[in-house]
């Protein structure tokens, strides 16, 4: 499944199908394929990004996110709130409570990650969120997580207890590069999780 993975830059993933999944597309490139399914965090820029997600949108193109999402589109989006799920082809989506203890994403604007449930394995994305007390409940065989700490997401240190405590088989970080977060927060990361968690830095793709 890890090869299936690929970090399109900042928060923005592609998960190779079928279903050919995106997950917050920001700054893609014009001529990427078009996805069967979108996925959305929340309303700001860099997760709900209009013309990056035109660029991906075809004749049958499904959109999901949280309800500050589809007001930003004011288009066709299926909104989910925290814990409820869809089926989608061979894929389950499952929306996680994502907020954090300040007000950058407040509890009351019901931001999402997500569990996608793909081929016998169970992908979270955190989405923006603090390690709150919801995401004792959730279990992933791989875990995409911010390590932009400060920036309204979880720190390092509450990251890696989650991650010991989850022990997901791989973890790739996101958020970072661009707006916040470098290679150091990466390592600081690696550094902090059990040996048995592997940590995955993919190349950039667009």
């Amino acid at each position: 499944m890890i090869d299936r993975i690929q970090w399109l830059g900042h928060g923005s993933f592609r998960i190779q199908g079928p279903p050919l999944i995106y997950i917050n597309p920001w700054r893609i490139a014009r001529n990427a394929f078009h996805a069967d399914l979108i996925l959305l965090s929340n309303d700001q820029y860099d997760h709900c990004s209009p013309a990056d997600i035109d660029k991906l949108r075809g004749p049958h193109t499904v959109i999901i996110g949280n309800p500050s999402a589809a007001v930003a589109l004011g288009g066709p989006i299926t909104v989910l709130r925290p814990w409820q799920s869809i089926n989608f082809g061979p894929a389950r989506i499952t929306a996680i409570p994502a907020y954090t203890f300040t007000q950058h994403h407040p509890i009351s604007k019901n931001e999402l990650g997500y569990i996608i449930s793909l081929d016998y394995y169970d992908i979270y994305y955190a989405g923006p969120t603090d390690v709150v007390p919801e995401l004792k409940h959730v279990q992933a065989d791989l875990a995409i997580v911010p390590v932009a700490a400060g920036q309204g997401t979880m720190s390092i240190e509450s990251a890696a207890e989650f991650l010991n405590m989850m022990r997901p088989r791989w973890v790739v970080p996101s958020h970072w590069g661009t707006l916040a977060g470098t290679q150091i927060d990466v390592q600081l990361l690696e550094n902090a999780l059990d040996d048995d968690i592997s940590v995955v830095v993919h190349e950039t793709v667009r």
